[in-house]
């Protein structure tokens, strides 16, 4: 007896792997026994929205779901607390669900505490997101207690709540025996000095914890100083965010001298934090003898010219940091060029952002010459930067040698259509620029017409922003055409 192959199971369950949730969902509604081979496929990762799936269906397939997203729905949409409660303690009784993302959905107390009832049991959930829910220090002291019995989570995002430090209390008393937490998030949770002083002394014992972001909160100096110390002995922190947080010069230092001690923290994130010029050259200092640090984030510091040449400087030295970020730190075109002269030399360096640090002409000349000798930089940001035409001229010539940079972004430089030409003959032989940002640079359409007929010719950009340019419909119009030669850019910004 003949048997048509998509009666097979085990063919529909490899369909069903490839399909999309629109598709699976049809099939799942053709048999009994597609239902069964379809279901479990549509089930396995799902985000609740206003179209469904209904409660009712996520109750009846719970054992299915590893994965569910319900962004201000499953959970603000029911009016009693009884009905909350049996939606949350219905989701989290699955035997299956790894990831649970319920953020902006006004959970509140009430809801954080039902939660860190279910979590006391539960022996899957991995990570669990509860971002921008009003959770307050009440709600914070729950999950802690949770935290010290689940022995399966391991990412937890609180961000944007009100935990204050008295909920910063409680969850760092349950790091300090926790076993499992790997990320924690804690920005914008008007978390203070004693918030800080609680995780610092966490920070001491912890041996899992490697993300902390503690981001838009005001630890100020003291704050930076406790967990300085505390990075002094910890062996696990891989990245910590303490952007936005008033650390001020002092907390900068402290964190240097942490540095030279410290060899696991890889990523540190201080922008906006006012370090000035004394904070930077601490961290000069620290940068000489670490050899642990990736990633540093510096923008919006005042740093100035005079330390952007200081960190130029121990570029030459430093062989680990491969990102740094010094935008708007007015470094100025002396700054720049110091920068420049440091990628000149055998550099680590693969992604540097001076956006916003008034560069100018000189200062883009001497980045360009760098451009043609560099080896490393894979992204560069020089947004906002007053560059005007004669600073693209000298960039795209750069552009026409340089075999190594990906990532470009020119936004907010007046390069007018000139500099839109100057780039489009560099895009005619560069072979490696994948993406290339000119937003808001009046390129006209004589700017556009040229991009359009390097794009014919280049085959390795992938995007390209021309948003705000003034590009009218004849440059629209030549580069829809040049699109149906080369299969491979998106433009943004087509129509402006």
């Amino acid at each position: 007896m003949f048997t048509h192959p998509l009666e097979l199971p085990e063919l529909r369950s490899i369909i069903a792997s490839y399909l999309g949730h629109k598709d699976l969902a049809s099939c799942a509604r053709v048999s009994q026994d597609w239902n069964d081979a379809f279901t479990p496929a549509l089930y396995k990762i799902v985000v609740v929205s206003e179209q469904g799936p209904s409660l009712e269906s996520l109750e009846r397939n719970k054992h299915l779901i590893k994965s569910l997203k319900a962004e201000r729905v499953i959970y603000q949409n029911q009016s009693s607390t009884s009905a909350r409660t049996e939606v949350l303690s219905s989701i989290l009784t699955s035997s299956s669900l790894t990831t649970l993302g319920l953020r902006r959905n006004l959970i509140r107390e009430t809801g954080a505490h039902e939660l860190a009832e279910a979590l006391k049991t539960n022996p899957t959930l991995t990570t669990l997101d509860l971002g921008d829910n009003l959770i307050r220090e009440n709600g914070a002291q729950a999950l802690s207690e949770a935290l010290k019995t689940n022995s399966t989570l391991t990412s937890l995002d609180l961000r944007l709540n009100v935990i204050k430090d008295n909920g910063t209390r409680a969850l760092a008393k349950a790091l300090e025996t926790n076993a499992t937490l790997a990320t924690l998030n804690l920005s914008g949770n008007m978390i203070e000095f004693n918030g800080a002083q609680a995780l610092a002394e966490a920070l001491k014992a912890n041996s899992t914890l490697t993300i902390l972001d503690l981001s838009s909160n005001l630890i100020r100096e003291n704050g930076a100083q406790e967990l300085a110390e505390a990075l002094k002995t910890n062996s696990t922190l891989t990245t910590l965010d303490l952007h936005g947080g008033s650390i001020r010069e002092n907390g900068a230092q402290a964190l240097a001298e942490a540095l030279k001690a410290n060899s696991t923290l890889n990523i540190l994130d201080l922008r906006n934090n006012l370090i000035r010029e004394n904070g930077a050259q601490a961290l000069v200092e620290a940068l000489k003898t670490n050899s642990a640090l990736t990633t540093l984030n510096l923008g919006l510091n005042t740093i100035g010219e005079n330390k952007a040449q200081a960190l130029a400087e121990v570029l030459k030295v430093n062989s680990t940091l491969t990102t740094l970020d010094l935008s708007k730190n007015s470094i100025g075109s002396n700054g720049a060029k110091a920068l420049a002269q440091a990628l000149k030399n055998e550099s680590t360096l693969t992604t540097l952002d001076l956006s916003c640090n008034s560069i100018e002409f000189s200062g883009a000349q001497a980045l360009a010459q760098a451009l043609k000798t560099n080896s490393s930089l894979a992204t560069l940001d020089l947004s906002s930067n007053s560059i005007g035409s004669n600073g693209i001229q000298t960039l795209a010539q750069a552009l026409k040698a340089n075999s190594i940079l990906k990532n470009l972004n020119l936004s907010k430089n007046s390069i007018g259509e000139s500099g839109g030409q100057e780039l489009a003959e560099a895009l005619k032989v560069n072979s490696t620029l994948t993406s290339l940002d000119l937003n808001k640079n009046s390129i006209g359409e004589n700017g556009a017409l040229a991009l359009a007929e390097a794009l014919k010719i280049n085959s390795s950009l992938a995007t390209l922003d021309l948003w705000r340019n003034l590009i009218g419909q004849n440059g629209a119009r030549a580069l829809t055409e040049a699109l149906k030669v080369n299969s491979t850019v998106r433009i943004l910004g087509l129509v402006k």
